[in-house]
C-alpha cells in the first residue's frame, strides 16, 4: 500500500519495435489511472532497433510514474516481462502488449475482478482481431491443450493482459515462452485463478512478432511444463519408468529367445534369432535410463539450491531510482 492508502499498481510493458503505439499507449493508461489508483508503468525495451528506446526515454522524462527496464539485445518477451515484474513494486501487477492492441480500460475492471478474492484475474480476448487462421485457429487449439494437460482451463492463455497479486508472482521463474503459463503454474500452487473477458483491439501501427512457427514452441513449452510439474523434484520416476519398460521389453525378448531355442520345433540359433539382439538393446537402455535418472537427480538438487540466474541482461534503467535491493 501506499502512503495515501491506495494500492499501488505496476503496469508492465515489453516493447519491441513499437514506436508509433508507445506514444498513444502511455497516453490511454495515464488517462485511465490517473486520480483513479497509485500506480508506476514499467516498460521494458526487448532490445528495439527502432525509435522505441528514444520514445520511452522521452516518456520517463515527462512522466515520473514511469522506468524503463533496456535489455542489450531481444531476448523475447517471456524475459521482458519476467525483468518488469521483478522490478515492479506494486501490490498488483497488470502486463500488457505494446501493440496497442490490449485495452488499458479493462484494467480497473480487472482490479475489481481481483479485490473479489482472486489471486489472479486472466484476460480473454472473446472477440479477437486477429488473422483467424495464423493467429485465432491455433490459438484456440494450444489453449484447449494447454487446459487438458495443466487441468487448469482458460479461454485465452495467450492474451498478456492480466491483472496478478504480486505475491502469487513471487514464486515463480520464467523461461522459454512460459509466461502464458502462468495461471497453470500459480494455480498448482493453490492460487485462485478466474478470466473475464477483455477488449481487443486490430493493430494499427506496425506488425506482429508472432507467426505459426510459436504454436510449436508452445507444444514444446507444454510437454516442459508437464515434466516440472510432475516431476520437476523426482526426476528419477520419469527415467526409472522408461528404464523398467526397456527391461520388461527385454525380458519379454529373451524369453522369446528361450522358447525358439528350446521348445519351438523350428529351432532357431542365436545367430538367427533377432530377439536377441532386441533383447540386449533393451537391457543397455533401461541401465541407460536409470544412470540418466540418477544424474537428473543430482541435477535438480543442484538446481534447487544453486543461486537464481535471470534469462536477461539489463543494459540501464531509466526513470525513478530502484531501491538498493532493486539495484543490478
Amino acid at each position: 500500500m501506499t502512503e495515501s492508502g491506495k494500492t499501488l499498481i505496476s503496469i508492465v510493458i515489453p516493447v519491441f519495435n513499437e514506436a508509433d503505439n508507445i506514444g498513444p499507449l502511455h497516453s490511454e493508461i495515464t488517462q485511465v489511472l490517473q486520480g483513479r489508483f497509485s500506480y508506476e508503468i514499467i516498460y521494458v525495451d526487448d532490445g528495439s532497433s527502432d525509435n522505441s528506446l528514444s520514445c520511452l526515454i522521452d516518456i520517463t522524462q515527462k512522466d515520473p510514474n514511469t522506468r524503463v527496464i533496456r535489455f542489450r539485445r531481444n531476448f523475447g518477451q517471456t524475459a521482458a516481462l519476467s525483468a518488469g515484474f521483478k522490478y515492479a513494486r506494486g501490490n498488483i501487477v497488470v502486463p500488457l502488449d505494446g501493440d496497442g492492441q490490449n485495452d488499458p480500460a479493462d484494467i480497473p475492471a480487472l482490479v475489481n475482478k481481483l479485490n473479489e478474492g482472486y489471486d489472479i484475474v486472466s484476460g480473454w480476448r472473446k472477440d479477437r482481431q486477429d488473422n483467424p487462421m495464423t493467429r485465432t485457429l491455433p490459438s484456440r487449439i494450444a489453449n484447449w491443450l494447454i487446459g487438458k494437460i495443466t487441468g487448469v482451463k482458460l479461454h485465452d492463455y495467450g492474451c498478456t493482459l492480466k491483472a496478478y497479486r504480486a505475491e502469487s508472482l513471487a514464486p515463480i521463474r520464467l523461461y522459454g515462452e512460459m509466461h502464458r503459463f502462468i495461471p497453470a503454474l500459480a494455480s498448482w500452487g493453490g492460487e485462485k485463478v478466474t478470466e473475464m473477458p477483455v477488449n481487443h483491439r486490430p493493430r494499427t501501427h506496425g506488425k506482429t512478432k508472432y507467426g505459426l512457427n510459436r504454436t510449436f514452441k508452445v507444444i514444446l513449452d507444454l510437454i516442459t511444463i508437464k515434466f516440472l510439474s510432475s516431476f520437476s523434484t523426482k526426476p528419477i520416476y520419469v527415467f526409472g519408468g522408461l528404464g523398467g519398460i526397456c527391461f520388461a521389453g527385454s525380458l519379454v525378448g529373451f524369453l522369446g529367445v528361450l522358447y525358439y531355442k528350446y521348445i519351438s520345433p523350428e529351432h532357431l540359433s542365436m545367430n538367427r534369432n533377432p530377439l536377441l539382439i532386441v533383447s540386449l538393446i533393451l537391457i543397455t537402455t533401461s541401465v541407460q535410463f536409470v544412470l540418466m535418472g540418477l544424474l537428473a537427480e543430482i541435477l535438480v538438487r543442484t538446481y534447487h539450491e544453486s543461486q537464481d540466474r535471470p534469462t536477461y541482461i539489463i543494459d540501464k534503467i531509466y526513470g525513478a531510482t530502484p531501491r538498493r535491493e532493486e539495484e543490478i
